[in-house]
This record gives structure tokens, C-alpha cells and sequence, in this order.
């Protein structure tokens, strides 16, 4: 059963479908995972996943921080 508390299977992605995503290299996401300067994983168990919300956010955010600032 999926409620709104719950993501759903597909809310989240493998480091290799994040990286599609992005299209960056699979090395470029442990890197950041690694330096803790990517969108935040979940261990579970061996595994790391990324909700796709995490990573919608951290994309939002590097896109503020890139804009000019008004003065």
C-alpha cells in the first residue's frame, strides 16, 4: 500500500540512474556522495538511493546559488 507518507519504489533512484539522470559519469556521483556535495543518498542495507524530491531539491538549490544576486 503507497500513501503520501511513503514513497513510492519509483521515487527512488540507483547511483547509475542518477547519474543518467544528471548525465555525469557514475564516478561523479560517488564523488559527490563521497565529498558530501550531491543530492543526500539512503543507505539501505549495501545500497544507496536517492529520492528523486532530494535530488529535484538539491538541483533547485545549486540553480540560486548560481543566479546573480540583485544589488
Amino acid at each position: 500500500m503507497h500513501t503520501t507518507d511513503t514513497p513510492a519504489l519509483g521515487d527512488f533512484l540507483t547511483t547509475e540512474e542518477l547519474a543518467a539522470y544528471l548525465k555525469v559519469p557514475v564516478p561523479t556521483v560517488r564523488a559527490w556522495r563521497h565529498n558530501g556535495t550531491g543530492p543526500k543518498g539512503i543507505r539501505l542495507g549495501r545500497h544507496v538511493r536517492y529520492r528523486r524530491t532530494d535530488v529535484d531539491r538539491w538541483i533547485e538549490n545549486h540553480e540560486r546559488a548560481q543566479r546573480p544576486r540583485a544589488v
